[in-house]
């Protein structure tokens, strides 16, 4: 089994997503260099965030699925020349173009942003029977012990793990934990391959930095 997508993560939050709305000058910025329908999508962005933040749970996963799934999907190779890119949630919306890692980056860092418990949000990892390849999912456990919840940017409707039998779950991972995944609760904890966090790390600087 390739050990594909193993790494150490320590989940940090972006100076322009902390506070959860984007301020004005970096859309400002935006516009500059991306050009009038980037800033529209910031916007649009910082109104989904605000009328989200008195709602349920789900109702936040429901949305911030939603709203990112609108971004068209792109491969790295086309959007960045590069094999495997990490895009920032910034470098997602001002692209508008994304392959599935961003679109798991850029809900968890705005659903994190929206006050859920960064303990039941995972990057997961799966293969996919329907695409025949590897794929990341970011997924939802209320309780450790639940079934989660899958956000994938091929649906858009949050659907348990027990309706998404395309899926095959492999790893869960978050912070400094990486869990042999199964359909229901986290799974087994396992000990972190011993892999570079170079890419993890450049992605970090490069969403505190705001960088566009």
């Amino acid at each position: 089994m390739k050990q594909f997508f193993i790494f150490f993560l320590i989940i940090y939050l972006s100076q322009g997503f902390n506070a959860a709305e984007i301020s004005a000058g970096i859309i400002e910025k935006i516009q500059k260099k991306y050009g009038v329908f980037a800033k529209n999508r910031f916007l649009a962005y910082n109104e989904m965030i605000l009328s989200l933040k008195h709602k349920s749970e789900k109702e936040k996963l429901d949305e911030v699925n939603e709203f990112y799934n609108n971004v068209p999907y792109k491969s790295d190779i086309k959007n960045w020349k590069q094999k495997d890119y990490w895009a920032t949630p910034i470098e997602l919306l001002a692209k508008d173009k994304g392959d599935c890692e961003d679109y798991v980056i850029a809900k968890l860092f705005a659903l994190k942003s929206l006050g859920i418990d960064s303990n039941k949000l995972f990057m997961t990892y799966v293969k996919s029977s329907r695409f025949k390849a590897p794929h990341m999912v970011l997924t939802y456990f209320e309780t450790p012990s639940s079934q989660p919840l899958i956000l994938d940017n091929t649906n858009f409707k949050v659907l348990p793990a027990s309706r998404r039998t395309d899926l095959t779950p492999i790893y869960n991972f978050n912070g400094d934990s990486l869990f042999q995944a199964r359909k229901k609760g986290k799974g087994k904890k396992v000990k972190i391959h011993p892999k570079t966090h170079k890419k993890w790390d450049n992605l970090i600087n490069r969403i505190q930095r705001n960088q566009l």
